[in-house]
């Protein structure tokens, strides 16, 4: 058994918890399990649009590591360089 970090955002409010799986676990068969379904809502589930692992995307059949910190991220609601613009005038 491996200890893992899930970290996801939503509705302006970071979250995170600690999960124990199986060693050779993938991101692709925890993310579809019962385990991480009970613990991550399905609207934020379902909005992912990636996967990473400390900030770098992985893809599905990444196993996890022992300490890795699983992040789900989302759509950008807006533009990154937009919002620079804007505060610099």
């Amino acid at each position: 058994m491996i200890t893992i970090a899930v970290a996801w955002s939503a509705d302006g409010v970071a979250q995170e918890f600690s999960i124990c799986i199986a060693a050779g676990t993938t991101i692709g068969t925890l993310t579809s399990s019962v385990e991480l379904a009970s613990q991550v809502p399905a609207s934020v589930l379902n909005a992912t649009v990636g996967i990473g692992i400390w900030g770098k995307l992985r893809p599905q059949n990444y196993k996890l590591r022992h300490g890795d910190r699983l992040e789900l991220y989302r759509p950008l609601t807006s533009d990154p360089k937009e919002q620079r613009r804007q505060r610099a005038r």
